[in-house]
């Protein structure tokens, strides 16, 4: 599913024989930061995978959590600077949001909507993270 989201948050993307894209225009929304290289973007499970599992994705089925981890109708995957997605790893707002200030309120709603479709848990320092965060929009 990492070559369909390219190809989604991308324009004039060129892909490979093997559908991946090799060239575009990308922006990424933690950070404004534009590329035109498909090898400096990751594509962000905005909750992350490891997130999902200790909120209640360990009692799915593997069919459950595959349709969760390659969720392209809402906004579970994100095209974003691959140093970025690296530096969040599996946290959650809590201990990260990303660095461009005006998109914290868009990133919130995402991971609330997100949670809420998926029914995953919130624990109570990412619920008054979110709830902070949410405030101020």
């Amino acid at each position: 599913m990492q070559h369909a989201r390219e190809c989604r948050d991308g324009t004039n993307v060129v892909t490979a024989t093997n559908c991946a894209a090799t060239s575009g225009n990308w922006v990424s929304p933690y950070d404004n930061r534009a590329t035109t290289l498909a090898s400096d973007l990751d594509i962000d499970h905005l909750v992350p995978l490891r997130e999902a599992w200790v909120s209640g994705a360990r009692t799915w089925t593997n069919a459950q959590r595959e349709a969760f981890a390659n969720d392209l109708t809402r906004p579970q995957l994100i095209a974003v600077t691959d140093t970025l997605n690296q530096s969040k790893g599996d946290k959650d707002p809590a201990e990260w949001m990303p660095p461009l200030t005006s998109y914290r309120c868009t990133y919130a709603r995402a991971w609330v909507h997100v949670k809420y479709y998926w029914n995953l848990s919130v624990d109570s320092a990412e619920k008054s993270a979110l709830t902070s965060y949410l405030a101020s929009c």
